[in-house]
């Protein structure tokens, strides 16, 4: 059995198609396409036409490509610039029109599935404590949980989808292309204003990172000219390199960024506002690092369901 799910996220459009055999799940296409649906929508409370014509266009292919892969059935979802903005309804309706329909994922069930990729993953079965940070381009997910009964009984410790992220603060405080230290700063208090103090530090255990900020911090380190998952997942990013990281990409034109040996192409504009928020939420924590998933919510979504869908 073959199925899909699209994730239509603020900043990308992430493709997975997967095949159930009789040792689980396993990958059989992945595609992304960043198309920033949510760009600008935190300062217009709007999602751009250009933006839901590029995420149109990105859905077309995703969903024509799931079928040509023998994909049963495929499910696509929005994540934050869909939950916030006032012409969601627009999109939605276009993307139903087309053929390519779109749910909007809330951001509690966001955060549980984006947990629920690493928590089943045995890369991480050893720990039995899981913090995951999920950077978003609107939002960044944030949850700790125990392993206190076995791998199917994770108590939750903390759950947070936080309105904090990449296109955000790009279209904020970190809107010039080289922003100046007392921006950064500014972003800084921003980042931690929005986590507050509702997290016990250095309770966090082991600390995971989603999404396309750690994987692209691992693949820029080791220069990768091409995508190789299986030599990102799992890699670790100490604190400290993450700082510098974030410092080094800040100082870069975004030309520059984009001819960085293993870059995503896409990625130029929106990864060193990324690495500070992984920063700063790590900082929060008390994590000293965190190791890099290339998994995330869409995994969680497609082998498992929606949490309140389940028998």
């Amino acid at each position: 059995m073959r199925k899909a799910v699209v994730d239509v996220g603020s900043n990308s459009v992430l493709l997975l198609v997967e095949e159930r055999g009789s040792n689980g799940w396993r990958p059989v296409l992945e595609r992304t396409w960043v198309s920033s649906l949510g760009k600008g929508v935190k300062e217009s409370g709007l999602l751009s036409a250009e933006g839901m014509d590029r995420t149109l266009d990105a859905l077309e292919e995703a969903f024509r490509l799931a079928n040509e892969a023998g994909a049963e059935s495929t499910q696509a979802a929005a994540t934050m610039a869909a939950r916030i903005a006032r012409n969601a309804n627009a999109f939605l309706t276009k993307a139903d029109a087309q053929g390519t329909p779109v749910s909007v994922l809330s951001g509690d069930d966001e955060a549980q599935l984006g947990f629920e990729s690493i928590a089943f993953d045995p890369t991480f079965a050893e720990y039995p404590r899981l913090t995951i940070v999920d950077v978003g381009g609107q939002s960044t997910e944030l949850v700790t949980a125990d392993r206190p009964r076995g791998d199917e009984d994770w108590g939750m410790r903390f759950k947070r989808s936080l309105p904090i992220g990449t296109l955000a603060l790009r279209g904020g405080v970190l809107r010039e292309e080289c922003p100046s230290p007392s921006a950064i700063l500014q972003a800084v208090v921003e980042i931690d204003d929005a986590i507050g103090l509702c997290y016990r530090r250095a309770q966090c255990g082991h600390a995971v990172t989603l999404g396309a900020t750690g994987t692209n911090l691992v693949s820029i380190r080791k220069q990768m000219r091409r995508w190789e998952p299986d030599e990102v997942h799992g890699q670790w990013l100490d604190y400290g390199d993450i700082s510098r990281d974030a410092g080094m990409l800040f100082r870069l034109t975004e030309a520059e960024r984009s001819c960085l040996i293993g870059i995503e192409p896409g990625r130029e504009s929106t990864l060193p506002a990324g690495a500070l928020i992984l920063e700063r939420f790590l900082n929060a924590t008390g994590a000293p690092g965190c190791s890099v998933s290339v998994r995330g919510w869409r995994h969680a979504l497609l082998e498992r369901g929606l949490p309140g869908a389940r028998d």
